[in-house]
């Protein structure tokens, strides 16, 4: 019988609960997949303590993993049992070694794409897509702010951005995680254990600001990031890993800041299916063209909670995994 990582109640780490499952027989439209990578991501945290609640418990977490289709469902004609897929968004499902998941959700992996880089890299390469081609279409000579650049996001971020020809700014905390994003091409990393980024931006540009700032940590850091951004710029709020969103009056934006702020949602862009196929496609062809994707350390499905603990340490690098095979 296959074995999940299950989430009865809200709380801790500790509140993940391994299990075997069953009733995995997939109805029409449907495919079982038997998963082999699946990501650890900051949303799964939010889920976890209810901050972003799912529709109902118990649950199994995770939205985002590769696999190999073992079985199709009536009414499925265009997937075949013995092909490699990936998958991201939600119902979520990742943390169970196989699952049952709708067949227009899944993107048949090409040959020469593995399927540890695919978990890798199918939600935070979705949602730089969508904040690089979508929110704000990013053009040569454009200035962005990256906060947190040593993430997973960050980093693709940044190496998608200086493809583009964007200039890169990156907040990162320590000297390990500048040299990381120095690393993925960030051109001026401002570690904010030693200096004001607020500061440090204005110095940079001339005091002019920057032409997009993405910030992931919410609280204070959002707050400051508004005095990083020149007038008719944007600030794309795409997480809170410090826990808290500020409330920011309209007054904070404009007229004197005339700034755009944006909350978007990259599972909002991928119920769009056409946007989500166009989005894996690109990012497929970006791994072609050697864009790499750090993985940070792996876990086996039953440690899930100690990838929870490590990804809210803040220590972690790059994308965090659970071997599933």
């Amino acid at each position: 019988m296959p074995a999940a990582v299950r989430l009865y109640s809200h709380g801790g780490p500790e509140a993940l609960r391994y299990e075997e499952v069953e009733g995995l027989e997939p109805g029409a439209g449907e495919v079982r997949i038997r998963q082999s990578w699946a990501g650890i991501n900051f949303v799964d945290i939010y889920h976890r303590t209810g901050l972003y609640p799912l529709p109902s418990l118990p649950a199994c977490l995770g939205v985002e993993a590769a696999g190999v289709i073992d079985a199709i469902g009536a009414g499925v004609t265009n997937l075949a049992i013995g092909q490699r897929v990936a998958w991201a968004g939600v119902p979520a499902g990742g943390y169970a070694k196989a699952r049952v998941i709708n067949a227009d959700r899944l993107i048949v992996l090409p040959d020469d794409i593995e399927e540890q880089a695919a978990a890798a890299v199918m939600l935070r390469g979705i949602t730089a897509h969508m904040l690089l081609h979508r929110v704000w279409p990013v053009r040569r000579g454009d200035t962005l702010l990256i906060h947190a650049a040593a993430g997973g996001l960050g980093q693709i971020l940044t190496r998608w951005a200086k493809r583009l020809g964007a200039e890169v700014i990156g907040v990162v905390g320590g000297e390990r995680k500048a040299e990381l994003a120095r690393a993925a091409g960030a051109d001026v990393v401002i570690d904010r254990h030693r200096a004001d980024f607020v500061a440090e931006v204005g110095e940079l540009t001339g005091g002019r600001g920057v032409n997009i700032a993405y910030d992931g940590v919410g609280g204070e850091t959002l707050l400051r990031t508004l005095d990083c951004v020149r007038p008719f710029g944007l600030i794309a709020s795409i997480g809170q890993a410090s826990g808290t969103l500020p409330d920011i009056p309209l007054a904070d934006i404009g007229p004197r800041r005339s700034l755009i702020l944006a909350r978007p949602s990259v599972f909002a862009y991928m119920a769009d299916r056409e946007s989500y196929r166009t989005a894996a496609a690109e990012v497929f062809d970006l791994l072609r063209s050697g864009l790499s994707v750090e993985v940070d350390r792996t876990f086996p499905l039953e440690a899930a909670a100690e990838g929870h603990r490590a990804l809210e340490s803040g220590e972690t690098v790059g994308s965090l995994l659970l071997d599933l095979r």
